[in-house]
């Protein structure tokens, strides 16, 4: 028998947080196209300073995307030919592209089970494999908080402490998240975010930003994201070879619109995660919680077995799902020539035929979150 049809839901809904805002991110637009100055305008500096402050960091310095923030500091540590940087195999390709950007090798590892993040076991093997074989210097490692959830740093740090390693820290998906008490973003010794529309805090498109407590660092990614132009001297003067990665000025208006609304919005994220968490418990593995972290839940993430039946089954009951990712980085065709761990990433692999991300954003109605829940309580039952 056919099922009733009904509306779609979308997976993050933009337009009804940019209603429940009232008026805000029209009123911040507006302000710009007043003022006009639509590069490197005073809502730009403002929002670093915002940032700043809301991760008690010393330095936020916005740029164009988040692969630019991580490819930014990379270059700023001077990391290329000849490096090695140790890189989790279940993230997004921008953390292992900005290394091959800047001429460096990333090397793979597989991450937990539980948190889908960085294995430090792993990481300590890759890491006695690249300094046996004596091609490649351990330079630094990217720690990614997958899905809003940050890694465990207090497993990582002394790791990275005992072989050198600088930290880099990708909050592209935990910005709002906190580590033992500290907001995301400060537990590395630099870190990387993004605010691409979709992550906790989004812009209307493209955008970024490094955050650290390392003076020297921030100016020099200060100088690389401006054609590497020193712009206390003479205009066109360039010391370094740089990008053009600046945050445009109407970005960082609607951010600073949207930073206000913050926490507020992780809160009704968590509300629904503790929500899925009950409901789904029973049926799937899913994240769970931190003991002393709080995740920023950019994603909900289950595990099942026969997921893309699962997924077809809710895409025909108008339920959107995605998966991050389908197909780990060192088995992509793009970088499955690069080193990984020698135990190989047998995690990353499981977890990519079994993710499955599900509709959390803080404008998901319970009516409709009731409705997810029952389809794959559903759907889930009547395979078993």
């Amino acid at each position: 028998m056919a099922l009733p049809s009904r509306p779609s839901l979308p997976f993050v809904d933009l337009q009804a947080q940019r209603r429940r805002l009232g008026g805000r991110i029209e009123a911040a637009i507006a302000a710009v196209l007043s003022h006009g100055q639509f590069i490197m305008g005073p809502e730009v500096e403002q929002l670093e300073r915002a940032l700043a402050e809301y991760v008690g960091v010393a330095h936020a310095i916005t740029c164009a995307s988040g692969t630019d923030a991580l490819l930014l500091v990379l270059k700023a540590r001077g990391i290329g030919p000849g490096d090695a940087v140790f890189v989790p195999g279940f993230t997004f390709a921008a953390s292992a592209e900005a290394v091959v950007l800047v001429g460096a090798t990333p090397v793979f590892v597989d991450v937990e089970p539980a948190s889908c993040n960085l294995d430090p076991a792993s990481l300590q093997g890759a890491l006695a494999a690249v300094e046996r074989a004596g091609a490649l210097r351990p330079r630094a490692v990217i720690a990614v908080d997958l899905f809003g959830r940050p890694a465990d740093y207090q497993a990582l740090r002394p790791v990275a402490r005992a072989h050198g390693l600088f930290v880099l820290q990708d909050a592209a998906q935990s910005f709002g998240a906190r580590w033992c008490g500290a907001p995301a973003g400060a537990q590395g010794d630099a870190a990387a975010t993004s605010f691409y529309p979709a992550k906790p805090l989004g812009a209307y498109g493209d955008g970024g930003a490094v955050l650290t407590d390392d003076e020297p660092l921030a100016e020099e990614v200060r100088l690389l994201r401006l054609h590497g132009e020193r712009r206390q001297a003479a205009r066109y003067e360039h010391v370094r070879v740089g990008l053009n990665s600046r945050l445009d000025t109407l970005q960082a208006a609607i951010l600073l619109a949207k930073l206000g609304s913050l926490e507020e919005e992780i809160e009704r994220r968590a509300a629904l995660a503790r929500r899925y968490d009950e409901a789904l418990g029973d049926l799937v593995l899913r994240p769970g919680a931190q003991p002393g972290a709080r995740s920023a839940w950019a994603q909900y993430t289950i595990r099942v077995s026969e997921r893309d039946r699962l997924a077809a089954e809710l895409r025909r009951r108008g339920i959107p799902t995605a998966v991050y990712y389908p197909r780990p980085l060192h088995r992509q065709p793009a970088y499955r020539h690069f080193p990984a761990a020698p135990q190989g990433l047998p995690v990353a692999e499981a977890l990519a035929r079994t993710v499955l991300s599900l509709p959390i954003h803080p404008d998901l109605a319970d009516s409709d979150q009731a409705r997810i829940i029952a389809a794959i309580r559903d759907l889930v039952a009547k395979k078993a």
